[in-house]
Order: C-alpha cells, then structure tokens, then sequence
C-alpha cells in the first residue's frame, strides 16, 4: 500500500476531501444541506426506473435483517439478571 504523505508535500485526496468537507460544513446551514438532498433525489428519479428502487430497497432490508441477526446475537451473550430479565449495570 502507498504512503498517504506524496513525497513532494502535496495533500492527499483523502486530506482535501476531508477537509472541503470541513469547509463546506462551516460554511453552509441544514437548509443548504437538505436542498443538494432534494436535487440529488430528483435527479435520481430522473434516472433511474421502478426496479433500481427495487433492488436497492432489497439490499437495504437484507443488510438490516443481518444487523438485527448480529444484534440479536451478542446481545444474547450478556449475563441476564434472573429476577429482572435485564443486564446488571457494571
């Protein structure tokens, strides 16, 4: 893997993004945020059909139905308090 410095002192594209992003979170409100939001929605529409939703719509419940399988997991493996049906506080 390459080092994330060049050696000629320029930044990474992982520092610049990171830190346009910090500039562009200084420098607008939630009202900004939410319009780029809609527009992106609407151009999504635009370009998109009925079974581009479909799918992504079943990949989103597939990854949630495994992130509540995984949850339900560990949380089985804490100690239960027998009388209260709840973890004890530590």
């Amino acid at each position: 893997m390459a080092d994330k410095k060049n050696n000629d002192h320029k930044m990474t594209v992982e520092e610049a993004g990171r830190k346009g992003g910090e500039a562009t979170a200084r420098n607008h409100d939630k009202e900004f945020y939410k319009e780029i939001g809609r527009k992106g929605g609407e151009a999504t529409s635009k370009n998109h059909d009925k079974d581009f939703y479909e799918e992504i719509g079943h990949k989103g419940g597939k990854a949630r139905a495994e992130q509540h399988d995984d949850n339900k997991k560990s949380a089985s493996a804490l100690p239960i308090d027998v009388q209260t049906g709840v973890p004890p506080t530590r």
